[in-house]
């Protein structure tokens, strides 16, 4: 027969609680401490930005006295900041549009063909992936130059998408995979042909997977500077990563008025992300688990 007494079950019962409290704490603090860690780059960004080099030298990390503003004015003026960021929009949509309509016809040629020839292509693609691209910096900047696309927004817009064609063709496969056959059944004996199949029936099922690469192709040309420093030296063509660079000389840099063109430049991508951040997660395990 069981005697104990229900206070004392009651105390053992609360035993638990202190530890539980500690605990959480300790998992606060830790989350707050990674916070921390990630938008302390930011803070440097930002405060570096509005510092005078005087100040930049005396403190580093301290918030500024006097706020510079005029490192924003000098920024825009001495990188032609308008003109790189017209390059960096036509860059990113053309990078965009063509990446989704290449990407997507493929995947859907591979994911329905399911023979050696295409399944070759396939994991041409997913092996593609893996492939550096300082092994092809060369070939490309040769070929490039033999086609006269460098220095120009076509080059470099082609240049990027293929840069992307192999991870984007890959989650787009496990996609379409998940995507019903009979329904292009239904619509080849209505008389569709393959292309219309495709454009009416199965290209808008695929909005959640086309949202998400439309998010990481943008992010990835808009902040692109290895393919883009290859294949582009005159400021005609130039787009934002470039011209920050250009404050960074071999005996001087302009580290303020570096910062406040790499403030200047983050904020479109910024408000383009902070909108169509909820389709990443999403289309990403949607193409990529399923199928």
């Amino acid at each position: 027969m069981n005697t104990t007494h229900p206070a004392a079950a009651a105390v053992q019962v609360q035993e638990p609680r202190p530890r539980r409290k500690w605990s959480q704490i300790l998992r606060v603090a830790l989350l707050y401490l990674i916070a921390i860690l990630f938008l302390f780059p930011f803070y440097i960004a930002v405060v570096y930005s509005i510092k005078t080099p005087v100040e930049t030298a005396q403190s580093p990390l301290a918030f500024p006295t006097h706020i510079a503003w005029s490192n924003y004015a000098e920024a825009i003026e001495a990188s032609n900041f308008f003109l790189a960021l017209r390059n960096s929009v036509l860059t990113t949509v053309g990078t965009v549009a063509l990446t989704i309509a290449v990407c997507s016809m493929a995947a859907y040629v591979i994911a329905r063909n399911n023979t050696r020839f295409y399944n070759f292509f396939y994991y041409l693609f997913m092996s593609s992936i893996m492939l550096p691209f300082q092994v092809l910096m060369f070939p490309l900047y040769k070929t490039w130059s033999e086609l006269s696309l460098l220095n120009t927004i076509p080059g470099l817009i082609i240049a990027l998408t293929g840069v992307q064609i192999g991870y984007f063709a890959f989650l787009y496969v496990g996609f379409i995979k998940t995507v019903p056959k009979e329904l292009e059944e239904s619509a080849v004996l209505d008389g569709a042909s393959r292309y219309r199949t495709f454009y009416s029936i199965i290209f808008p099922l695929l909005k959640p997977i086309n949202s998400t690469i439309l998010v990481l192709s943008a992010l990835g040309a808009w902040n692109d500077f290895v393919v883009s420093m290859i294949l582009v030296q005159k400021k005609e063509a130039s787009t934002l990563p470039l011209v920050q660079f250009q404050f960074f000389g071999e005996y001087t840099s302009q580290v303020n008025m570096a910062f406040a063109a790499i403030i200047l430049s983050m904020i479109p991508i910024m408000i383009f992300y902070l909108f169509a951040q909820k389709w990443i997660i999403g289309g990403v395990t949607a193409g990529a688990v399923k199928g």
